[in-house]
């Protein structure tokens, strides 16, 4: 099925289009492995100020396909997937009530820093419930975002127990909320985007394992790439509808990768030698618990899918490797060594490959 892109209507506001971004290889590849396979788990971005983090997480919304969602339903169900679709939705699917279906842009939320866990998780009306006997339930953001993406800024700042919330509800692909013996859940899976200054305090190492991937970014440092970039910027505030259609048809041939790979991603398989080989890695780096095992195996299958292949390669598990790994190392304060270099150094040696220096 491919896929046309609109051109954005006037009334809409123009978003910086995604393959207009200069640099950041590493931040946009791990953003398009988690829209591809969205259990990966979410991406932690740490990097200076000022480098184009929120920029592209809108771009990359902007990119992605229209999904279809219930009409009128707050939680964004799928018509056509169980796990995606409200108790209210399942029961009309049940009593056999047609749904009325309408196409929509996915959802980027954005989580301000000082949202509350009501804000967040959504609140039941205690008092509606007991007067009427009716579960009177007002969503929150994860209830928003599910089949989106839930974009946390600063997330190093923000209260340890609500990125726990976050991650639990990434993880399982649902939200539950209980008050006063009432329980009331719904589909809330997502992917989730974190980002921050490593200046202002690093994520516990428990919080940052739940991330699945973590992009490094860094100021660019190449002065004519600097000036390029500057001179995107000017070029698409001067007129952002003459940017956006300058790239419309790189973003069109994009989003239908994007598509195809999702479609793909079920039939890719991965050699159980290369399996083992992955976790060696892990095994030799000291990685607690299985997770960096488990999305090493799925980025590598997402990255294959994303570029039409249905078998992963040694290759495929080199770009993804040091994504997967990086934040899960323990930290010795005293050690200068960068933990990208470490994995690469450990895959280099497991899988027999020179180290470029």
């Amino acid at each position: 099925m491919t896929v046309t892109l609109q051109a954005p209507p006037k009334t809409r506001r123009v978003v910086f289009p995604f393959p207009a971004i200069v640099g950041q290889e590493e931040m946009k590849l791990a953003l398009l492995l988690n829209v591809i396979d969205p259990k990966i788990g979410g991406v932690m971005i740490m990097g200076d100020r000022g480098t184009g983090k929120s920029t592209t997480i809108r771009a990359l919304a902007d990119l992605l396909p229209e999904i279809e969602v219930v009409a009128n339903d707050p939680f964004n169900s799928d018509p056509s997937d169980p796990d995606l679709m409200s108790d209210e939705v399942k029961q009309k699917l049940e009593q056999q009530i047609p749904l009325e279906i309408v196409k929509k842009k996915v959802t980027m939320v954005d989580l301000p820093l000082g949202a509350t866990e009501d804000r967040v998780c959504g609140t039941i009306d205690i008092e509606k419930a007991l007067s009427e006997g009716i579960k009177a339930f007002e969503p929150g953001l994860l209830a928003k975002a599910n089949r989106g993406i839930l974009y946390v800024d600063e997330v190093n700042l923000l209260d340890d127990h609500l990125v726990d919330v976050l991650l639990d509800s990434a993880a399982s692909g649902w939200n539950t909320v209980e008050r006063e013996g009432i329980s009331i859940r719904h589909p809330a899976r997502f992917v989730l985007v974190g980002s921050g200054n490593p200046e202002e305090g690093e994520l516990r190492p428990q919080l940052l394992d739940r991330f699945g991937m973590h992009a490094e970014i860094h100021t660019v440092k190449e002065p004519t790439l600097r000036v390029q970039i500057v001179e995107q910027r000017s070029e698409f505030d001067r007129d952002p509808q003459a940017f956006y259609e300058k790239y419309l048809e790189q973003q069109i041939e994009l989003q239908n990768r994007l598509v195809q790979a999702q479609k793909l991603l079920p039939q890719v398989t991965i050699d159980y030698e290369l399996r083992v080989k992955i976790s060696e890695v892990c095994a030799e780096l000291n990685v607690d618990g299985l997770r960096g095992d488990i999305v090493t195996n799925r980025a590598a299958k997402a990255l294959a899918a994303f570029e039409g292949r249905t078998e992963v390669t040694v290759d495929d598990i080199r770009r993804v490797i040091v994504l997967s790994l990086r934040h899960r190392l323990r930290k010795d304060p005293l050690e200068s060594i960068d933990s990208g270099y470490k994995v690469e150094k450990s895959f280099a040696r497991v899988f027999g490959l020179e180290i470029e220096e």
